[in-house]
């Protein structure tokens, strides 16, 4: 088995890898907050959470908060455990001797 087997794509991205991280140790985290966390642009961040969301790895929940629409984003099942073995692939990468 290689050590780079259980290296996910869908998180080779560092926008994408930012996102799961913020959200794996937040129960959710909104647009705005992403966007100022990571530095990044609203197409930018837009294009990696659909690619997220398409993977089925956040869940994405569009509300109202007085008049003005927030979306905000949270982990699936899925994406924490695939997020976590990506994460344990790394380590194992880096720690290689």
């Amino acid at each position: 088995m290689s050590i780079i087997n259980n290296i996910n794509k869908v998180f080779d991205h560092r926008i994408r890898l930012g996102i799961m991280s913020i959200l794996m140790v937040n129960e959710y985290a909104d647009f705005n907050t992403l966007k100022e966390l990571l530095g990044t642009t609203d197409g930018n961040l837009a294009s990696h959470t659909k690619a997220l969301e398409a993977a089925e790895y956040i869940k994405v929940e569009k509300q109202f908060i007085g008049r003005k629409p927030n979306t905000r984003y949270s982990t699936t099942t899925l994406g924490k455990a695939e997020f976590k073995k990506h994460i344990e692939a790394l380590e194992k990468l880096i720690n290689k001797q």
